[in-house]
């Protein structure tokens, strides 16, 4: 599997460490286990990098706009804030309709498709203040938008990135909250912005056009916590299912993380997935993300 376009290595090179708490669960629909029965099967160790005290970004040249062709090809970009440390981003691209573009931010990249009128409009979360957006097409036209999200440093961000059909989740539990309950963030949980800008609990944005062949794909979680008036522990965990597109092979993966209003962080991850008589499992993968540890403001 490719991965990013990143300087030296395909994310950095890092020393690897052995992820000691891996647990598959059961092909058997999560709801129907007994609560907190861990399922235990034979399976490959799984290898993961270890963290990286910073980011290192990779080497993006800003694109140019295309040669002439006798239409009005200029590509514009706009980006504004929005509740949540999000931005608005609105891409206008006449000669682009129906073309893919990747867009990178802070570290952040993902692969999205633009309308068949060459627009395009999507939110994207913030890692930083003074938050660059630039948008990339494959024959090198593109264009760049700057937003100020203020709001950044009242919000915690565990991003997880990968490229293609890779079967990966990222799933938040905050407070104890069991699976499938309220407090249960992830994709099928159906939260917005509003549900953080509150105070009141966490979100996940998917980012990327999974229906796109080899596409960059991303989720990232958010939890206000300079706004929370709740204390204790969000417990993060990535899941991965063992689909026929990724099974007996390797997964590669990146996370990226701000915490507390600090730097920016990331952490490589090299996850061997078992054989094809295993698809359809889960593998629930612990400790490759920190938990966050909340206290009340």
């Amino acid at each position: 599997m490719q991965a990013w376009p990143t300087s030296g290595s395909r994310f950095s090179d890092q020393s690897a460490f052995e992820v000691s708490e891996v647990q598959p669960v059961s092909s058997t629909p999560r709801d129907m286990l007994p609560k907190d029965m861990p399922v235990v099967a034979s399976l490959p160790k799984q290898v993961v990098a270890g963290a990286a005290p910073d980011v290192i970004e990779p080497e993006i040249v800003i694109p140019e706009a295309p040669k002439d062709t006798g239409f009005a090809c200029e590509v514009t970009m706009t980006a504004e804030p929005i509740a949540g440390a999000m931005m608005s981003v609105d891409i206008a691209a006449p000669c682009h309709g129906s073309e893919r573009v990747t867009l990178h931010h802070n570290g952040l990249m993902f692969t999205s498709v633009m309308q068949p009128d060459g627009t395009l409009s999507l939110d994207i979360p913030a890692l930083t203040e003074q938050a660059l957006v630039i948008a990339s097409f494959m024959d090198g036209g593109g264009a760049v938008a700057m937003a100020q999200v203020s709001s950044v440093p009242f919000y915690d961000r565990v991003v997880l990135q990968w490229r293609g059909n890779a079967g990966l989740q990222l799933h938040a539990r905050e407070f104890d909250a069991d699976y499938f309950t309220d407090g249960h963030v992830w994709q099928g949980a159906g939260f917005d912005p509003t549900r953080a800008a509150t105070g009141e609990g966490g979100f996940l944005t998917t980012l990327g056009a999974a229906h796109a062949p080899d596409a960059l794909l991303a989720e990232v979680y958010t939890f206000p916590t300079g706004m929370t008036k709740a204390s204790g522990t969000v417990v993060l965990t990535v899941e991965a299912e063992i689909l026929a597109s990724n099974c007996d092979s390797r997964i590669e993966a990146q996370t990226l993380e701000i915490r507390n209003g600090g730097a920016l962080s990331s952490q490589e991850l090299t996850i061997d997935v078992p054989g094809c008589d295993t698809v359809g499992d889960f593998l629930l993968l612990k400790n490759l993300v920190e938990d966050l540890t909340i206290a009340a403001k």
